[in-house]
């Protein structure tokens, strides 16, 4: 046996040898690896340790370089840890760092292992176990191993300790109950003046108090000290961590600490520690305002700074200190304005933001329009990052900036014609939410619905499918104020709407299925089939909004527009027309389309009489379908002009479950029963996002070639489509100028040189900042309708005490249960000798009765057994003598009111105010 473990470690390719043959294998490397797994099967089961120690070296390599499972191996990795030699000691701790896990079943093997490496004598291999420990810690070995772990936090290898030191942690959050144990050794650290160990113990205070920085007040004045001494940069970064989670918890620290931190901003050239003095001082020390303006000047000159990566630092700086400071924005708004046009994404996307936190509803209109001018310019991905900011900042707390919803409406539709918009889906929901929340916006919401609709070059861009469902719903749903009711017609049903995804061509359907029942009803029940009727003048539910002014024209806020009339040569061909687009539809692959379709033709089908015998020659047959066509229409007409409301984000959850209904119960084979179902092949449509793995190159295809002159292409485009398929249209009519007194929001007649768009947002910005009166608007802001608590105004959040988990529990029960294990600078009184000799002792105790719970548990549990009738009747002898005491008392205080009064004063309950973070006088 012993000669064939000898030929198999002669014979046995090294890790040398496997990556040599990995680097040979242009082709077959899929194959090459498998041959070394199963070499590396054979040879890790040898009973020679060195063939053992290599096997497990090179499936650490595969595992690192291709993630190959290794968990095989996890006895095998113990079986190399067994062995005397370092070299072997090391592969297998490495080997365990990387396979083993809180389930893997041989894990509590390696307890004693780790015990005996932590007590060697071997400096290495103690660094070998700490570091192991720390990775694949649990519950059992933190508990299990906490009185080593305490042993080495006072070990005069300054390694070891530092390590140690830095596994506490770990040791901590698997089991918090040894924090009763390390954790004053801990601090005593904290003294320690060699670098390596303070910067080990610092870090790991520094992540403590992350998690609950109030449970560490009391240890304040030795960070202080700390902050105060250190020459180390790393120290310093760390302890201004933990006093920016400490000072707003206590005023009176961080009247204490500004001064040393502006001394370090003022005195140290390292950028690191300069970036964490301003971060520090913009976010937990913005009230003092010297400390502010300080910290300010150093974050203008990281914006100024060459290197793109300081650069960036500095805007980020300015965005946290911009939210309670404003001005500062405006006195680098120069540097912030030029930042749009860096070529580092991450520097514009910042210098973005802190545009946008400058908005208000005096310059909403003015920023927007030389932002939208930066998008037109901008590469994609930065084009919608724009977009989508402006978007947000908007629709923020219920559109409380917008002013002019007209406008703004506009503004939707001017984005959605931008050739890299990507926005769909969100312009989409702020379309639909406005038409439900603001009723006077309607009109213009329909008349920047109809431009979407009318423009053919639209149908063909994927990413405006959503923007284009949006419109054709505004369409159906607002018909009424639309000027042409005929020309919508043909735009949801001209021949380019097959290019739509089914789910957008159903809404197409459905919302021409609202525009015909209104120019019917225009037309039979309130025109009583006249030459012709107004298309204005339907709904008598918006009789405020729209008053009617002559014959054929309407006056609606502000802007005037002539309607088309509606006659019955219309409604004959618009009947054709539905008929037309329609009937190849009813062999749709799709159900949804396929039934919309047929719902629309089979209401053609039921009214066509009316239509066809109310010209003039009315026999008694006909009159009598068409009273019967007439009430269809009058139903149909109802049952659309229910207006809908917008619904609470907060609606769903108010609907009470029914009984026997559990969700959880029934959907929970939903995933075994759906696994059949394919995915959706990769030449449909998208109807949301695009991926983002896509490259830019693959939309830049679906976008519309020439940037400008969109009207005029829609127009043209249009205009062919008449002469091309001249059967889907009704005729035309002569010619309508629409009049409006708001102009496109991104007119190019109006954008003047793009050069100085720069300057007109240093400008718009400089003006913002200026207080000023709230302006006249020409119209008042229109109402928004607001729901319940989803739609108020966002609190912020009150984020409630940090919870007493067991962790921090024990931390202040330390720090805050007696006076001698308060951190040692505190305890100065006290002499050295006394309180090290007190210390040393309470630890040990702790230690050994930790020890004796662990070993003796049925010694233990019999002492006390023993004892717990003594101790009862102890007590209850004790008790009776108090009585009696009592008594007596009681009796010879009846004739001293002095002492009676000075009784009752100590027999009432001290009003001891809650208990505090301790922090002693000379620090504050």
């Amino acid at each position: 046996m012993s000669g064939q473990s000898l030929m198999d470690s002669l014979f046995q390719r090294t890790l040398e040898d496997l990556i040599k043959g990995l680097r040979q294998q242009l082709i077959g490397e899929q194959a090459f690896i498998s041959k070394a797994l199963e070499e590396i099967r054979k040879e890790i089961k040898s009973t020679d340790l060195s063939t053992k120690s290599t096997a497990l070296l090179k499936l650490c390599y595969l595992s690192n370089l291709h993630f190959h499972d290794m968990s095989f191996a996890a006895f095998h990795a113990l079986e190399v840890l067994s062995s005397p030699r370092f070299s072997h000691k090391k592969i297998a701790y490495h080997a365990i760092s990387l396979s083993f896990h809180d389930s893997t079943p041989v894990l509590l093997l390696i307890t004693n292992h780790l015990r005996k490496d932590l007590t060697s004598t071997n400096e290495f291999e103690v660094s070998l176990s700490l570091q192991c420990l720390s990775r694949i810690a649990n519950v059992d070995l933190a508990r299990d191993l906490t009185p080593e772990v305490f042993t080495l936090l006072s070990s005069n290898k300054l390694y070891v300790r530092k390590r140690a030191v830095a596994v506490v942690l770990r040791v901590f959050e698997k089991y918090p109950d040894s924090v009763r144990v390390c954790f004053k050794r801990l601090v005593e650290n904290l003294e320690n003046y060699d670098p390596q160990i303070l910067s080990a113990v610092v870090g790991v205070f520094s992540e403590l108090a992350c998690k609950d920085p109030r449970s560490y007040l009391p240890l304040a004045p030795e960070f202080y000290k700390i902050l105060v001494d250190s020459k180390s940069n790393w120290i310093s970064i760390k302890v201004l961590k933990i006093f920016a989670k400490l000072a707003p918890l206590e005023p009176r620290l961080a009247n204490r600490v500004v001064e040393p931190i502006c001394d370090l901003m003022r005195k140290t050239g390292a950028k690191s520690l300069l970036f964490e003095c301003v971060r520090t001082v913009v976010t937990s020390f913005s009230e003092y305002e010297s400390a502010v303006r300080l910290a300010v000047g150093k974050i203008r000159e990281f914006m100024v700074d060459e290197d793109p990566n300081l650069k960036y630092l500095g805007l980020h700086a300015l965005s946290i200190v911009a939210s309670k400071h404003l001005w500062v924005v405006s006195e680098n708004k120069e540097v912030v304005i030029k930042s749009l046009s860096d070529p580092d994404p991450n520097i514009k996307i910042e210098s973005l933001r802190l545009v946008m936190a400058m908005v208000s509803e005096h310059n909403v209109a003015e920023i927007s329009k030389v932002l939208v001018n930066y998008a037109l310019k901008s590469d994609p991905l930065f084009c919608n990052e724009i977009l989508g900011s402006i978007l947000s900042t908007c629709s923020r707390n219920v559109y409380e900036i917008i002013v002019d919803f007209d406008w703004y409406v506009s503004l939707l539709g001017e984005m959605s014609r931008i050739p890299h918009c990507q926005m769909g889906e969100e312009i989409e929901n702020q379309l639909v939410d406005i038409g439900l929340r603001v009723k006077d916006v309607r009109l213009e919401l329909v008349r920047v619905a109809r431009d979407l609709l009318i423009d053919p070059a639209l149908l063909g861009n994927s990413f405006l499918h959503r923007v284009l469902s949006a419109a054709a719903w505004v369409s159906g749903e607002y018909v009424e104020f639309s000027r042409n009711p005929l020309e919508l017609m043909e735009a949801l049903l001209q021949p380019r709407t097959s290019l739509l995804p089914p789910s957008i061509m159903a809404i197409y359907i459905q919302s021409a299925f609202k525009v015909l029942v209104f120019c019917l009803h225009t037309c039979f029940v309130r025109g009583g089939s006249t030459a012709g009727v107004s298309a204005s003048a339907s709904y008598e539910s918006f009789d405020d909004l729209s008053v009617e002014n002559g014959a054929g024209s309407t006056v609606a806020h502000g802007q005037t527009c002539t309607s088309a009339p509606i006659t019955n040569e219309s409604i004959v061909n618009l009947l054709k027309l539905v008929e037309l687009a329609l009937s190849p539809l009813l062999g749709s692959h799709d159900v949804e389309v396929q039934e919309r379709a047929r719902n629309l033709l089979g209401f053609v089908d039921l009214i066509k009489l009316e239509a066809l015998n109310s010209s003039g020659q009315e026999e008694n047959d006909s009159e009598q379908k068409g009273v019967e066509a007439t009430k269809i229409i009058r139903l149909v007409h109802d049952a659309f002009s229910k207006e809908l409301g917008p619904v609470s984000l907060s609606a769903q959850g108010k609907v009470p479950v029914p009984d026997g209904l559990t969700l959880n119960e029934n959907l929970g084979d939903l995933e075994t029963i759906c696994s059949d179902i394919e995915l959706p092949s990769s030449n449909t449509f998208s109807f949301g996002y695009p991926s983002e793995e896509k490259d830019v190159s693959s939309f830049s295809n679906l976008q519309i070639k020439e940037d400008s002159g969109q009207s005029n292409e829609s127009t043209s485009l249009l205009a062919e489509h008449r002469k091309r398929h001249g059967l889907y249209y009704l005729p035309s009519g002569k010619s309508e100028v629409i009049s409006n007194d708001y102009p496109p929001a991104n007119d190019p007649a109006l954008q003047g040189d793009n050069n100085d768009t720069a300057s007109d947002l240093v400008k718009l910005t400089a003006e913002s900042l200026v207080p000023k009166r709230k302006p006249n608007h020409s119209k008042p802001r229109p109402v928004v309708v607001k729901l319940d608590e989803a739609d108020e105004k966002p609190v912020a959040v009150k984020h409630p005490e940090s919870r007493d988990d067991s962790l921090s529990g024990a931390v202040r029960d330390i720090l805050f249960g007696s006076e001698d294990i308060l951190p040692t600078s505190s305890r100065s009184n006290l002499p050295s000798s006394n309180r090290k000799g007190k210390e040393k002792q309470h630890m040990i105790t702790q230690v050994e009765s930790k020890e004796n719970v662990v070993g003796d548990g049925n010694s233990s549990s019999r002492r006390k057994d023993h004892s717990h009738g003594k101790e009862r009747r102890h007590r209850k002898k004790n008790a009776e003598e108090r009585n009696e005491t009592d008594r007596k008392e009681k009796e010879s205080s009846s004739n001293h009111p002095r002492r009676q009064k000075s009784r009752q004063r100590a027999e009432e309950p001290l009003k001891v105010p809650p208990q505090t973070s301790v922090i002693p006088d000379f620090l504050l």
